[in-house]
Order: C-alpha cells, then structure tokens, then sequence
C-alpha cells in the first residue's frame, strides 16, 4: 500500500492536540495547551483561528515535519448540520454553517478544526477534510419520538470514535461492517452508547444534555420533577444550571473528581463512596447496552467499548459481568481520535472510501 503523510488537527476549549502518522504509524503527536487568559482576549470562538493555525504550524517546524510533506489535513468535524457518517471535503456551505450558532444554539471549539485543517492544506495544495462529526445521523424515525410532541431526540454522539472501533471489532469478527450488528460504549467526558444495525447507528443517547448514563463530568438521564425543581430553585440561572449538568455533575459532583486514575486507586483501596458511584456507573451503563439490544431484537454480533474510562478494571468488569450474555464483549481502552482522523485520510486518498460533498 502507498504511504501517506496525514496531519490530524483535533481543538479542544483549552488546547489543541495535533498528530502526524505516516498510514497507521504515528510520528509525533502534541497536545497544544492554551492559557485561558490567552484565550480570552478573544471575543468570539472564530477570532482564535489564526493564534491557533500559527500554534500548530510552529509545533510541526519544531519536530521538523516540513508543511509540504503532508498529503492531506483531517480536522475534527465540529457542530454541522446533521450528516450521514463519512468523510466530507471541506467547503464554504460548511464554514458558513460552523459559524452559524443558530444551528444548534451552541457552539463548541471542535468547529475550529475544518478551518485549521483548510488554511495548513491550502498552504500545500493538499486536499482537507473532516470525518465522521459529532452531528452523525442515522437514527431510525421512531428512535426520535421523545414523549413530548416538542421535543425531537437528536443525534449526538462519540462518532468519530465509535465508527472507528466498529470498524476494528467487526474484523475481528470476521463479518464487513454494513453486515454487522453492534452495541458501542465510548465512555469519556461524555459516554454514548449507540445501537449499531449493519453498521448504522440506529440509536443513541444524546452525549451532551440527553439521554443516557451520568458520566465523569454529565448528569445523563433525570428524574423530570427533581429537574423541574432545580429550574424554579432561584439557585441557578439557565447558563450556570447548563454549566452544572454538563461539567460538574456526574463523576464530579458525587466524588468532586473525574480523574479516572485517583477513582480507580481509591476503589482499588476499598473506599466505599468510590466503589458505591462506580458500580452505579457501571449499572447505568449496562442498562443502557441492554436497551441497545432491544433495539437490534436481540440480534447483536458484539459489544466494544472504548474511550479513556475503559481503561478502569473495575469499571469495565462490573459492565461485562451484566452484559457478556448478550454478545462477546472487546474492550478497545483509549480515546482514538487522532488515529479516526488519520484513518480517514488514508482511506480517502486510497480510494477505499470517496469523500462527500457536505
């Protein structure tokens, strides 16, 4: 197989992280940090473009990796309008709708990642893309009924990830992934867990302020009267109860902590509290894979999970003990974002997979 150059360009709020691989091998990979005081000096999210292109440009020039080595950029896939999963070249009708915070009534740092992408190719004459964002969907028409006529379920999900370790866990089946039925379980700083049907994820918690299990930083499902109540409590406004259902319940709110090494040493020394919150993470989880089953009737070829929280032992033993009679189970521990991305270019410029228009 040919090899090719891929830059893989991933913004996060308070960094940048950036990988080279030459096809699977990875050459370098940096994790950009910004100084939050850095950043505010800008007023709007697009403002940090150019600090944030010229920050990767000096990074490569630093590991001497020279621009014109590159055979394509892949830039994470931020908050577009709702797509079929794939690659999709880079275009004016997605920058015109990254910028568009009417779109989703949010905005999120990952939208940087198709413009950073795009000004380094350009650079070079390199083609640009995006794989796989957040906004993938493939839901089923009856998978969007919520109970409440104005209210839609939406798609949002891991899916970068998730579609990347579908792809790993059907060969190691032994079937294509469009023949394949799988339950995924991406357990970050979010965790979706979605119904794969032939490939198509069919269904899935919403990761952000949805459906679904808590997480290190996210409440997940509520009970609606204890969320009513908290609305009229006077205590929050409807930024500062945003900001404590997405960053610091969950994980943080019951343990004031989401670092999955101290939780996991603190089971591991038999501290009750800990051990008591992780077995319901486990359990909320496990409910949710279990749900994905009935979706797939039953049908499942595999079960994967993957993301930095399949590293936990525990975590992870207590799901496969609840779930390991559905379908055998393949632990893949690790975020894999940067290697989705890199993935992805090669498949392009392989010919293994034709990028869409968006």
């Amino acid at each position: 197989m040919e090899k090719y150059r891929v830059l893989s360009v991933n913004p996060g709020s308070t960094s940048t992280k950036i990988a080279v691989f030459d096809n699977d091998e990875e050459i370098l990979s940096h994790t950009l940090r910004h100084d939050p005081q850095e950043l505010g000096k800008y007023d709007d999210l697009m403002d940090q473009l150019d600090f944030r292109i010229e920050l990767v440009k000096e990074a490569l020039e630093e590991d001497g990796v020279k621009i014109n080595s590159l055979d394509v950029v892949v830039g994470r896939g931020g908050l577009v309008k709702p797509v079929e999963s794939g690659i999709y070249k880079i275009n004016k009708q997605m920058f015109e709708d990254l910028q568009n915070k009417s779109l989703w009534d949010k905005t999120h740092a990952s939208n940087l990642g198709a413009f950073i992408a795009e000004a380094i190719a350009n650079e070079v004459n390199v083609p640009a893309y995006i794989a796989d964002p957040v906004t993938v969907d493939e839901m089923d028409e009856i998978a969007r009924i919520s109970g409440v006529p104005e209210i839609e379920r939406q798609s949002l999900f891991h899916a970068l990830n998730i579609k990347s370790i579908a792809r790993k866990t059907a060969k190691k089946i032994g079937k294509p992934l469009s023949k394949s039925n799988l339950i995924a379980c991406h357990m970050g700083g979010g965790i979706s867990v979605a119904a794969l049907k032939e490939g198509k994820v069919v269904d899935v918690n919403n990761a952000l302020l949805g459906m679904g299990p808590f997480s290190p930083q996210r409440a997940g499902a509520l009970p609606l009267s204890g969320l009513i109540n908290l609305c009229y409590s006077g205590d929050y406004t409807k930024v500062e109860l945003e900001k404590k259902l997405v960053k610091h319940s969950g994980l943080m709110g019951y343990l004031g902590t989401d670092d999955g090494l101290k939780i996991e040493k603190e089971v591991e020394n038999g501290n009750r509290k800990f051990k008591i919150i992780m077995q319901a993470l486990a359990y909320q989880v496990s409910k949710e894979i279990g749900a994905c089953a009935t979706v797939l009737n039953g049908n499942v070829d595999a079960i994967f999970i993957t993301g930095g929280l399949a590293y936990d032992k525990f975590l992870t033993k207590w799901i496969k003990e609840r779930t390991e009679f559905i379908a055998p189970i393949y632990i893949f521990p690790g975020e894999g974002e940067m290697e989705a991305l890199a993935e992805a270019g090669v498949r392009a410029l392989s010919g293994e997979e034709i990028p869409k228009e968006y």
